[in-house]
This record gives structure tokens, sequence and C-alpha cells, in this order.
């Protein structure tokens, strides 16, 4: 009994011992099948396709000629629009856009976001090779109890080790295109991070001019209620004498101190507009409100851009608009996840192998002989999956992102109507403010001379002081007008060139994420060469869906 117990146990011993020296016997099969599998497979991805529609930029509605404004040539659009502030010629407002292009927050959030959909992209491309891949190895000590040790087993001994070391791999080939749209996918969400780069570029530069406008503009209000409140108080103290000297009544004096209280309240006022301007400037700038100052130092008054205004034609807007390029490369990139819902109802053929090496120390072997050719194992084969009965839930995720990519289409078309609409209601703000600003010059001059000659009249007593102070209020109120529309004027403008998607070029000048954050982000983590601009940003800008 206990001798056939010890064969039992010597046969299963040898069988086990034996699997290494049966998986080899398989290698030379193994290796004709993996060659032929290396054969068929450039003729199944030759004869691949991708299902799914290709993307072509939707049709959209588009005036072929602005309302107002001047034309003018696409070349000459560009030129005038790159550097559009500097119109302006002032050396403080382009400090602050050259200052709040390096710092702003939120400008590096965008330019984090292409760094990040890079990286996506990066890790889409890696599925068109072997999507599983490893390397693994085992070390297995086995120590058997036998009823009877002095039972022979051939020279094996009850104890002993075996060792191996594996590469394995897995490959699902693209046969319908499921990753090529994919990488389509997220090469146009890639893309899209650029182009809302820029558009918040062009939202920045903007922001800073117009709040820059805002603090000239509020700062000029201020200085004309307290011009106006110095000359009114030289009216007050003329009533004053003529009420002390008898000629006249304690009205006029009253009324010449109402007056010039009304005026001294505005200031406040205005000062509270100018603080909040302040704020909103600090914050664009990267920067707390005490320093806005500094960078403000050097006023010149309100800007004046150049009268001249190229705009262009509207179909150079699905160009030039960072925000329109960014939402046709949204459908583009939606319309390729279509093909890859319609991929997923399709056959999927996989080929996966392993490759290494195995050793034991029974007989005559050694752990050491591991990384002998005499002790290489290979395995490959082929599969296929079909999902067959899925309830419907394949052809609903196609019908989704259907749905997703025409949500896109009219988002697309949305955007191209009202990138139109802006640029109209631009060109007419600045157009007719320009007609306005005329009127408010003339009528500030002639209310300015009305004034002088009212209070020169009322010294002669040849008027009363209602036609002095009804003077002084008109002068007041035109002087103040035209500030609002020199300053409105300039707002115009600047919404035109925002509204024609100018300024984002400056972005060829330099990189999209500052050193500081490049710094914070290399500590944390191994970026590689990806932080340099050329690794992380398109070598030719996306002008066009």
């Amino acid at each position: 009994m206990r001798h056939a117990i010890g064969s039992n146990f010597a046969k299963e011993i040898q069988h086990t011992l034996s699997y290494a020296r049966r998986r080899q016997a398989k290698t030379a099969l193994t290796m004709k099948l993996t060659k032929a599998l290396l054969l068929i497979l450039p003729v199944a991805l030759t004869t691949s396709c991708m299902v799914g529609p290709n993307y072509r930029t939707p049709d959209a509605k588009i005036e072929q000629q602005w309302t107002y404004g001047s034309g003018g040539s696409t070349r000459e659009t560009k030129q005038g629009n790159a550097t559009w502030w500097k119109t302006f010629k002032d050396p403080v407002l382009n400090n602050l856009i050259e200052v709040a292009y390096r710092n702003n927050p939120t400008q590096q959030i965008a330019g984090v976001n292409i760094l990040q959909a890079r990286a996506q992209l990066n890790a889409t491309i890696g599925n068109l090779f072997p999507q599983q891949q490893g390397l693994s190895g085992a070390l297995n000590y086995t120590q058997l109890s036998l009823p009877d040790r002095r039972v022979s087993l051939g020279g094996v001994t009850s104890n002993f080790t075996a060792d191996q070391l594996l590469f394995s791999s897995s490959w699902e080939i693209d046969f319908w295109g499921k990753f090529r749209r994919n990488i389509q996918s997220a090469q146009a969400a890639y893309l899209s991070t650029v182009a809302s780069y820029d558009d918040a570029l062009v939202t920045l530069i903007a922001d800073v001019a117009s709040t820059y406008v805002n603090i000239r503009t509020a700062e000029e209000r201020i200085r004309v209620a307290q011009v106006n409140a110095e000359s009114q108080r030289e009216s007050h103290r003329v009533a004053m004498v003529q009420f002390t000297s008898g000629e006249t009544s304690k009205l006029d004096e009253q009324q010449a101190a109402t007056l010039l209280a009304q005026t001294e309240a505005q200031v406040p006022g205005l000062q509270n507009t100018l603080n909040q301007a302040k704020n909103a400037l600090a914050v664009l700038l990267g920067e707390t409100p005490d320093k806005v100052n500094h960078y403000l130092a050097g006023s010149r008054g309100i800007p004046v851009g150049s009268t001249a205004v190229v705009t262009g034609i509207p179909r150079d807007l699905l160009r030039r608009r960072p925000d329109v390029r960014e939402a046709g490369l949204n459908a583009a990139s939606q319309s390729a996840l279509i093909g890859v819902s319609k991929a997923n109802m399709l056959p999927a053929l996989s080929l996966a192998g392993t490759f290494g090496f195995s050793s034991n120390n029974e007989l005559k072997n050694s752990l050491g002989d591991i990384f002998m050719w005499q002790s290489k194992a290979a395995q490959a084969g082929t599969s296929f999956f079909w999902p067959i009965f899925n309830y419907g839930r394949l052809i609903n995720q196609v019908r989704v992102q259907d749905a997703a990519f025409q949500q896109a289409v009219l988002n697309y078309q949305n955007t191209v109507l009202t990138a139109q609409q802006d640029v109209e209601n631009s060109l007419s703000a600045y157009y007719t403010g320009k007609k306005a600003l005329a009127s408010f010059t003339t009528a500030a001059t002639t209310a300015r001379r009305a004034s002088e000659l009212s209070l020169i009249q009322y010294k002669a007593g040849e008027t009363d002081y209602t036609t002095v102070l009804s003077s002084e209020q008109t002068q007041l109120s035109a002087e103040d007008s035209l500030a609002s529309s020199q300053g409105n004027v300039a707002l115009g403008l600047i919404s035109i060139y925002r509204a024609l998607g100018g300024g984002w070029e400056i972005r060829n000048q330099g990189d999209v994420i500052s050193d500081d954050v490049k710094a914070q982000m290399r500590q944390r983590t191994n970026w590689g060469q990806m932080l340099k601009p050329e690794q992380h940003l398109p070598k030719v800008s996306p002008v066009e869906p």
C-alpha cells in the first residue's frame, strides 16, 4: 500500500517537472503560428476601414459685408488686428497687456489645459500599439511530504525550486478604426484647447484695455467735476460779495452753494468707480490692488485710437475668431466619437502572446539556466469578440454620440451668428459714438464759453444768478458727457477688435505657461520634454476647423 502511494507521488512529480519540457516541445509550433499571424496582420490592417462619418466644417450663415466699417483685405486685417492696442500709442496700456499676458491666473489655467489635452492625445495614440503588455516573474519553492522517504523517485528530490521570467502582450487590431477615431477626437480636442487659450487671450487683452479706458475715463470725469467745482466756488464767492453789498438777495448765494455742494458730491461716487476699476485691473494683472498705481504711473488721459478700422469681410471670422475655431473643433472631436461607438458594435480581433524563460533545479537543471536559449518558452494566439446580445445598449450609445454631435454643429452655427452680431454691434457703437463725440465736443466748448459770459454779465448786473446757475449746470453736464463719450469711443474701438478676434497672435512670441508654473509641475511630476513649447504646442496655429 505504501509503495503504491509513493508511486503515485512519483508520477505526479514527474508530470509536473515534464511540463517545461512539453512547453518547449510546443515552441516550434507556436513560432510557426506567430509567423502566420504576422503575415495575416498587414493584410488585415490594409483592408481595414474606419466606420462613422468623416467630419466636414458645418455650413453657417454668413453675411457678405458689414453694415458699417471699411472692409479691407485679409492680410491687412491680420496685420492690423494682431497688436491692435498699439494703435492707441499708449505705453502704459502696452505694458499692462504684457504683464497680464505673463501673469494672469485664468490665462495660465488655459495654458495648463493645453498640456493636459496634449498628454491625453499622447496616451490615446498609444492604443494603436499593443494595449496590454507587461513583464512578470515568479520563483516557486515546492516541498512534498512522501509517506516513505525510501521510495525512489527517479533521482527527483522532494524539495525543488522553479523560476520564470515572462513578457506578455495583448493587441486588439484597429480593424474598424475605433482607436484611430479616438485619436481624431483627441487631436481635435487638443487643438480645441489651443483655440480656447487664444479665445481667453483675446478676452484678456480686451478686458485689460477696457478696464484701463474705464480708469482713465473715471479720472477725467473726476478732474472735470473738480474743475467745475472750482469754477462754481468762484461763482459762489461772487454771489456772497453781491449779497454782502446788498445788490442781490440771499437766494443767489444759496443757489450757488447748492450747486457747488451737488458738484462736490459727485466726486466720491466717481472715486468709488475708479477704485473698483483699479481692483478689477489688479485681478487681470495677477497682482494685488496696492500694486496697480505703480503700473498706471505716467497718465496720458483717455486713449485715442486710430480712426481707420480694417474690419475685413464677415467670412474672415471663421479664421480669426478663436471661439469659432473652438466650436468647430469641438464638433470635429464629437464627430469622431460616433465612429468609436459604431466600432464597438462590430467584432474585435485581438492577438496575444507570451515569451520568456523558465528553469528549475531538478535533475541536471539549474536555476542559473533561466537565460539560456534552451530555457525559452513562447505562446501566441488570436481571439475575437462580437457583442451580439446587448439589449440595444450599443446602438443607443451611437445615438447618444450622434445627438451630441448635432448639438455641437448647432453650437458652431450659433457661434458664427453671434460673432457677426458682436461685430455689427461694436461697429454701430463705435461709429455712432464718434458722431456723438463730435456733438459733445461742440456742446462742451459752447457751454464753457456761455458759463464764462454769464458770470461776467452777472458781475456787471446785466443778468440774474439764474442764468449763471443754468449755464454752470449745463457746462458740468456737457463736459462730463464729453469725457464719457471719449471713453465710449475708445471702448467701442476695443469692442470691435474683441469681436474680430484680434490679439491672440502674440502667443506665437512665447509659451502658454509661465516658468514658475513649469517649475511647480516639474517638481511634482516627470514631464519629460513636454514642458518645452515645441512639444505641447502645434507647429502651425489652427486657423480653421
